[in-house]
Parts: C-alpha cells; structure tokens; sequence
C-alpha cells in the first residue's frame, strides 16, 4: 500500500535526505506536506518533482514568491507558522519533523497531538519539552520513531527487548573535530573548522554542537525521555569511527549494538518503512576494510557541556529548555564571530546557573521560558563583547 507522507524542514539535510530516499522508493509514497523556513524557489522546485498536495513556508513574506512559483499546478501554498501547524494537522500516515530548533515544536507537538507516526529529528523539541511532548504521545496515542542516528540505533536495539530488562544504555559519540585538542588548541578554533565534522555532513549548527559535544549532551537528554530506564543507566561513549551508533546492555549482561557507515539516510529508512525495512543506496558497511574500533570515555573538562546536560536534566523543570535556548545563542553568536569557542559552554553555564523560572505546564510556559533564557543569555553575551 501506498504511504502518505509530510516532511516538515524538507529543504534541509534530514528533508532532502527522506526525499532522495522516496525518489528511489515513488511507488511507495504519497507526499501531502512539504514545508521550509524561506526557500520558496527550493520548496517549489520539490513541491512540483513529488507533486506535493502543500507546500509551506514558515517565512510569510516568501509566501507570493512561492504561490507564483506553483503556478498552473494542483498545489496549494500556504505561509506562516499556522500553517506549519495546519500543515502538521493534514492527514498523512507519516510525518518527518526537521525543522530545526525550537521554532519546529508547533508542528511536531500538532502532528503528536493527531495521533500521528512521527518521525522526529528535531533534537531541540524533545529538548526543552520532552515531558509535554511524552504526555502528548501517552494521552494521543502517537507512535514516535527517533532519527538521530543513536535512538534510531537503541530503538533497533530494543526490537525485541522489554525495557525493563536493559542494564544500561550507550550513547556512542565521534568525539568531534577536536576530540584530540588540549583546552589551549581549542581557545583559537574558528567556525569554519568547528563545522568541518569528520565523519558526518550536517549543517552548521549541528556541527558545532557537536564539535563541543553539546551534541551528544542534547542527546543523553532525548535517550532519557524516549527510553525510560532511568538517568544513571545511560552513559556516553566516545567511538571515532562513527561505525557503532549506539548500544543496549540486558540484565543478562547481552550487549546489542548497531552497525552502519555514517550516513543520515540509514536511520531515516529505518522510520520511514517501519516496521518494514526498505533498500537504501547507502554504502554498504566494510569492516575488513575499517580495519578496528576503538572507544574512550568522553572529558568532561575539556567537553563541559556534557556535565551541564546531565545537571540540566537532572534537576529538570525548566533547566533543559534554558540549556537549549542559551546554546543556541551561543552557537549563533560563534558563527558569527562574536564569542569564542570555549565561552559558548561558557555562556551556557551562566544562564542555567542565573535563569531559574517555575517548570512549564504548557507550550505557552515553555516558549516562555525559551525567551526569557535568549534573553538573558543574549545580554551576557553583549557585556562579554563590550568587555573586548
């Protein structure tokens, strides 16, 4: 049968990469949805090649550009972030949420709220609401499939498996571009080499999340909302070759990992088909030719960020959200050359220690709290740049 389908952040990597996936697949899949932030040439341009029912752009001054650009199509045009969540509402048996950070929650928790498949692979959603969001999926009945590389890896790991028979949980991390600096090699990185990731091919601010390992901190807070087995039973391991994605340990010591050349399409076949599995084009992994594998833990004094995740979702509330939020006006004021490289887990630590609102109830708390944190991180930011 034919799977319909929406993709929410369908111009960015996740996007294309569900998308060449279905172009392999076209008898399979139906698109209803496609949505972008304000691309409107882009959107178009893939809007009429998988002749979509929708196609959305979050920015609604791209919304003329384009309305003209589908022109003499069936396809409607639609802007605005309610129209992302109008868009997230339409029936689709599937539904990929890409759209990075925070702005891509209306959707996700729309799509969550219909009692949709989800398959999520914004990390910042299930950051800074991952208790709203598990109470949405419990109370809708929504199936929620993980993208990330490492929970779509422990997700295969549990096939099979009951929760409550795992002894541990490990999250497998690269380590990054500066797994090997000392603290003063990383006081002078500069964002073009932050950005040069050895193993994967991710967009900007993913890369530098990952170069500080922020990333795999935001990660050990998503494994800890969507596998329930506790917070002291998932640990982080630093594995270079990005050839284990991550690994699950039963009560009778049986350890089960996932295997797989580094490449985004792997995992989103995964969700994509499932339960059914779907042949990719994704090169085949070569151990023979890999030749060894190697694992070490992770330095916390060189990484910081992977202490303030664990005490973020430790204490909880409010604390992951504000972490989310700071990092991501950290990252942005790297990028542009406002900060260095080891102040953004800097900044960070500032906020988290200074904000400290009520824990949210509802979005409308949530995008509260969101705020308030970008605030205050944006003004520590603006005495740190005065200070120079």
């Amino acid at each position: 049968m034919t799977r319909s389908v929406s993709i929410f952040g369908a111009t960015g990597s996740v996007g294309l990469s569900t998308l060449d996936l279905i172009r392999q697949h076209r008898g399979d899949y139906r698109v209803v949805a496609l949505t972008a932030n304000g691309n409107a040439a882009a959107m178009a341009q893939l809007a009429r090649e998988f002749n979509a029912e929708l196609a959305v752009v979050a920015d609604e001054s791209a919304y003329t550009e384009l309305k003209d650009a589908l022109a003499g199509t069936n396809i409607e045009a639609a802007a605005g972030p309610e129209a992302l969540v109008e868009a997230a509402r339409r029936d689709a048996d599937w539904t990929m949420a890409s759209i990075v950070g925070c702005v891509g929650l209306p959707s996700t928790m729309a799509a969550i709220e219909a009692g949709k498949t989800v398959a999520l692979a914004n990390k910042e959603a299930l950051v800074s609401a991952g208790a709203l969001m598990m109470a949405a999926v419990r109370q809708s009945g929504a199936v929620l499939l993980p993208v990330d590389s490492e929970h779509n890896a422990i997700f295969q790991c549990l096939a099979g498996g009951k929760i409550d028979q795992v002894r541990k949980i490990t999250l497998t991390a690269s380590g990054g571009p500066f797994r090997a600096f000392s603290l003063e090699e990383m006081r002078n990185v500069t964002p073009v080499q932050a950005v040069a990731h050895p193993n994967w091919d991710m967009g900007a601010k993913i890369s530098i999340d990952s170069a500080t390992m922020m990333n795999k901190g935001l990660e050990l807070i998503e494994a800890f909302h969507l596998f329930p087995v506790g917070l002291d039973k998932i640990d982080i391991l630093v594995h270079p070759q990005s050839v284990i994605h991550s690994m699950v340990e039963y009560v009778d010591c049986s350890t089960l990992a996932q295997l797989g050349s580094p490449d985004m399409r792997i995992p989103i076949a995964s969700t994509l088909a499932w339960p059914e599995r779907i042949a990719t084009t994704c090169k085949p992994l070569d151990l023979d030719a890999i030749g060894q594998l190697t694992f070490e833990q992770p330095d916390v004094v060189r990484f910081p960020a992977l202490r303030l995740a664990r005490a973020a979702i430790a204490e909880g509330g409010a604390k992951p959200a504000i972490l989310n939020a700071a990092n991501e006006v950290a990252v942005a004021a790297f990028l542009d050359d406002k900060m260095r490289f080891l102040e953004i887990a800097s900044l960070v630590e500032e906020t988290l220690t200074a904000y400290a609102p009520a824990a949210p109830i509802n979005l409308d708390d949530l995008f509260s709290i969101d705020a308030g944190a970008r605030r205050y991180a944006q003004n520590e930011l603006e005495k740190l740049t005065r200070g120079r």
